[in-house]
């Protein structure tokens, strides 16, 4: 059982278009425990939370193929305003800011759903 869960684990992440998958879904995750570390007061876990869905916007960044033409340009400035909202939301408590981004990621996961058929 084990290895078998190991090596579906490994079939995941080999897999590009399901990994950039998971991370949109981690980040509509996270995005959920920050609405409720708002609302339960928590600052620092709010702030870890925010922390963590950045960096997955940093790394849904980093693997964007901008050799790839104007998708990559737009999905990198998409990503960098989520980021920028992020970092206000977490200030302000701004929990419509936080669905907004919840709205966007899931848009996102939609679309990549749509062009890739997983």
């Amino acid at each position: 059982m084990g290895i078998e869960a190991y090596n579906q684990q490994n079939a995941i992440s080999d897999d590009p278009y399901v990994l950039v998958l998971k991370l949109y879904e981690g980040a509509i995750k996270y995005l959920s425990f920050v609405k409720n570390s708002m609302q339960d007061g928590n600052i620092e876990l709010k702030f870890t939370y925010i922390n963590k869905t950045i960096a997955i916007f940093d790394e849904l960044r980093n693997v964007l193929d901008f050799d790839g033409g104007e998708v990559a340009y737009y999905l990198d400035g998409l990503y960098l305003y989520q980021i920028e909202t992020l970092f206000s939301a977490g200030i302000d408590d701004n929990i419509n800011s936080v669905n907004q981004v919840i709205k966007v990621t899931q848009g996102l996961i939609d679309a990549w759903k749509e062009e890739t058929g997983l």
